[in-house]
């Protein structure tokens, strides 16, 4: 559920907020709560507007996943983001506590994921296959406890699952995605994924804007990578 102090930067054009696991950035067919909507209403009574209020979702992460996430607080900002994503000229940097240490330690990441929308989840292959379209990342270990390691990625492509995919596929699943080969779930129902980082040129300012989300306050290994 949104609160105030989620939001990590705010302009006239642009809002960040750092999502909790669990939440969802856009309403679903359910009609269950959304952080959208929760942000618009928010907004609407803080600034006292009378009609609605405009919030355009940029780009979307995984309900299990938290960390910042970015939406347009104008119509002009959304199309120049929509076209600034398409480019790839925002960078969306991830954090992911893996059971597993990536070997090599760092590098980059090429496969074709393919989405299966029964059981809503991607595979990751070797090659080409199908409508299976390219997923590239690059990523490096940062450091390691008893059990668990810290790895940064950086999305070089956009696809479903894709870093819980390609992550699975080289033996390094995400701490409680049992949807992806983890050994067991976590206690609320998350997935140890962080949206870390967002930068990118202002749309409307031309000036660059850099956000970094906190990592979950209450959980213990993330309190111990913190560090990092």
């Amino acid at each position: 559920m949104f609160r105030p102090d989620d939001i990590l930067y705010e302009d006239n054009h642009l809002l960040v907020v750092n999502k909790h696991a669990g939440d969802l950035v856009q309403p679903d067919p359910n009609g269950e709560s959304a952080l959208e909507d929760q942000i618009k209403a928010y907004l609407k009574g803080r600034d006292a507007k009378p009609g609605d209020v405009f919030l355009g979702v940029v780009h979307r992460i995984d309900r299990p996943v938290s960390g910042a996430v970015l939406f347009a607080k104008t119509s002009k900002a959304l199309v120049r983001l929509n076209e600034m994503i398409r480019q790839g000229e925002i960078r969306k940097t991830y954090w992911a506590v893996t059971e597993q240490a990536p070997d090599p330690t760092e590098g980059e990441l090429r496969h074709w994921v393919l989405r299966d929308g029964k059981t809503n989840r991607s595979r990751a292959f070797d090659a080409p296959r199908g409508e299976a379209k390219e997923a590239r990342l690059r990523y490096r270990l940062l450091g390691a406890s008893t059990n668990y390691s810290l790895v940064e990625v950086d999305l070089l492509t956009g696809r479903h699952h894709q870093i819980r995919a390609q992550l699975a596929k080289i033996g390094c699943p995400i701490k409680g995605d049992l949807k992806y080969g983890a050994r067991r779930s976590n206690p609320d129902g998350g997935i140890s994924l962080h949206s870390r980082s967002i930068e990118l040129l202002h749309p409307v300012r031309k000036e660059p804007v850099g956000v970094v989300a906190p990592v979950p306050e209450a959980d213990n290994l993330w309190a111990y990578f913190r560090q990092f």
